[in-house]
């Protein structure tokens, strides 16, 4: 008789811990929609960007996390440097970045945080967000900008370029200033 009234005391235990246990679909929900997770990563990268075998830049990242989602995409979250080459593998400008994201689909590098762009003339461009367009070799921001050159700094909202920063138009400009004295004559 102990023998089956243990056995009773087992199953009632037994049914009590499972009648007892209920998930809760929105603690389920939390810990199975974690955030994407990379496929690959990669520390202190080099990447070369190449057309028709001609390298066409180069950019260096601390950190790369590459994601092989339905639109594939590589991160650059601490941070990156591009250097952009002419034909004769000079480099014609560089670009650097506090974060960087591109998408493989459409070729387009977005860069944000502290961007700042330099040309082998010394022109400069500062803003906080820029998209490099890697097909058509062109940069563009819809955010506030600054350039400065030897005799002027500008500053504007939007902006479009090459990447070297030779050919470049601010959309709507704010102001100018003159950093070279022109000569007051009467």
């Amino acid at each position: 008789m102990s023998r089956t009234l243990h056995g009773y005391i087992m199953i009632i235990t037994l049914l009590l811990i499972l009648s007892a246990c209920e998930n809760d679909m929105e603690v389920v929900n939390k810990i199975t929609s974690k955030k994407e997770v990379s496929a690959e990563a990669g520390k202190d990268i080099e990447v070369l960007y190449s057309d028709l075998g001609k390298v066409k830049a180069k950019l260096n990242a601390p950190t790369m996390l590459r994601f092989r989602t339905k639109e594939p995409y590589t991160e650059l979250p601490d941070g990156l440097k591009i250097a952009f080459y002419n034909d004769d593998l000079k480099v014609e400008s560089q670009l650097t970045a506090g974060y960087g994201i591109s998408y493989d689909k459409t070729d387009k590098m977005i860069a944000r945080n502290d961007v700042e762009a330099i040309n082998i003339y010394g022109n400069k461009l500062n803003t906080e967000e820029l998209v490099w367009n890697q097909k058509t070799q062109k940069i563009s921001s819809d955010k506030f900008v600054k350039i400065t050159t030897k005799d002027e700094i500008i500053f504007g909202d939007g902006f479009e370029s090459n990447q070297d920063l030779t050919n470049y138009k601010i959309k709507k400009i704010r102001g100018t200033i003159r950093l070279k004295d022109n000569p007051i004559t009467p």
